[in-house]
């Protein structure tokens, strides 16, 4: 097992299923675990298209952990609060949740073989569901002046993380799917302390340099402000 240091980020390259209990409590997981991309790949790989998806893609899409249901038992006992991308794929093995988070990719008029949304299932007792909106279509994405090549297969925006974590006071963010390390980008714009967990080595290697440059830029972004109850001055 391989952990590095950056900042006030930890990173560990190995299986977050023994990891995991090596680890103390955190505030809050914040993830985007394998949920069933696999099956997809297993058709492309056989020359099958499906929805328009291109064959020759299936050696740069497989995800380690993403040809078997995914099981979100282990994670839900390390994290006091949770946040799970795709969650509507694996809901019944969830807890029930009153609201959850939306990610819209403002892809409406827009060819593309990808969701429009996303759902992000979360135990925060919000009472009303809450959607982002952020372009986010291949190498094309808001906030960015020059197309590039996606880091990671089921990469997300930063500005989408932050948005998230900002939901929650968790000073300790968790990410055991790390991938190229988003999450702890976000974190790092935040202030917020974070521990990624990727299994895949180039990923890993991905998330360390991204995140290593996120603590070298001057912190831009501060969490927003709370409203204040009613009758009490600001």
């Amino acid at each position: 097992m391989r952990v590095e240091q950056i900042g006030d980020a930890t990173l560990y390259l190995g299986d977050c299923l023994e990891i995991l209990p090596t680890l103390g409590k955190v505030d809050a997981v914040v993830t985007d675990p394998p949920y069933g991309i696999g099956h997809i790949i297993k058709c492309l790989k056989k020359g099958k298209s499906i929805n328009g998806g291109n064959p020759k893609a299936a050696t740069t899409w497989a995800i380690p952990g993403d040809d078997k249901p995914f099981d979100p038992a282990p994670i839900l006992t390390v994290g006091k609060t949770h946040m799970f991308f795709g969650a509507n794929h694996y809901a019944s093995r969830l807890p029930d949740s009153p609201a959850w988070y939306v990610w819209d990719k403002h892809l409406a008029n827009i060819h593309s073989n990808f969701s429009e949304v996303e759902y992000i299932w979360t135990d925060l007792p919000i009472k009303k569901a809450e959607a982002f909106r952020f372009f986010w279509s291949g190498a094309f994405r808001a906030g960015e002046a020059n197309a590039r090549e996606r880091w990671h297969p089921t990469e997300k925006p930063v500005e989408l993380m932050r948005w998230l974590i900002a939901k929650t006071s968790a000073e300790t963010i968790l990410d055991p799917f790390m991938g190229s390390g988003t999450t702890g980008v976000a974190c790092a714009n935040l202030g917020r302390k974070f521990t990624g967990i990727e299994i895949e080595p180039k990923y890993f290697d991905i998330a360390c340099r991204r995140i290593e440059d996120a603590y070298k830029q001057p912190r831009l972004f501060d969490d927003p402000k709370p409203e204040p109850k009613q009758g009490e001055l600001i």
